[in-house]
């Protein structure tokens, strides 16, 4: 069973953090909710509260076979300024292991560490000028790094990620259990 690690923050997007976990999950991707803030308990960009299923410092030096960043702001910023997040993510780039973000993340984590320079990547079009070979696309994928815009586009990210970890087949079925 695939391993993934959805990282998230005070200030995440709840949209995109829990359209990825739900669609992963059904997908029977073992997902582990990290929070990188000092507890469990996070609230999100729109005021929901999550509550992780661990912290970031207690989990970032296992293996995973994806790790999943959602946007959203300040929560961005949190998830850039994680020293544990950041090592976990340089290890997944070179190890040749999906590192996946969406909406403002792509610019405001992955290309402020480098980890998207010289490759096609999108994220939130107001955050465009950030990332050098940016793309008007839902979703892009480049080599291990995929990228999404933003919450409308966070079920289409999601299902990429269950198609590179699980198959098209299993993303076929899942998306059609949506109805999408």
């Amino acid at each position: 069973m695939p391993r993934a690690l959805v990282a998230i923050s005070e200030g995440s997007e709840e949209l995109e953090a829990i359209g990825v976990i739900d669609v992963l999950r059904r997908a029977k991707v073992n997902v582990t909710v990290a929070s990188v803030d000092k507890t469990k308990t996070v609230k999100c960009a729109r005021g929901s509260v999550l509550t992780a299923d661990a912290l970031m410092k207690d989990v970032s030096t296992k293996e995973y076979d994806a790790v999943v960043l959602p946007g959203g702001m300040p929560g961005a910023e949190h998830l850039r300024d994680c020293s544990a997040l950041i090592d976990l993510l340089k290890r997944q780039k070179e190890s040749g292991k999906i590192y996946a973000a969406i909406c403002a993340s792509p610019a405001v984590v992955f290309a402020h560490h480098h980890l998207i320079d010289g490759i096609p990547a999108t994220c939130y079009p107001s955050f465009r000028e950030e990332i050098e070979e940016w793309k008007n696309h839902k979703v892009v994928v480049s080599d291990n790094c995929s990228t999404s815009q933003g919450p409308g586009t966070a079920i289409d990210f999601a299902l990429q990620l269950v198609a590179s970890l699980c198959g098209e087949e299993v993303r076929d079925k899942v998306a059609k259990g949506l109805l999408y």
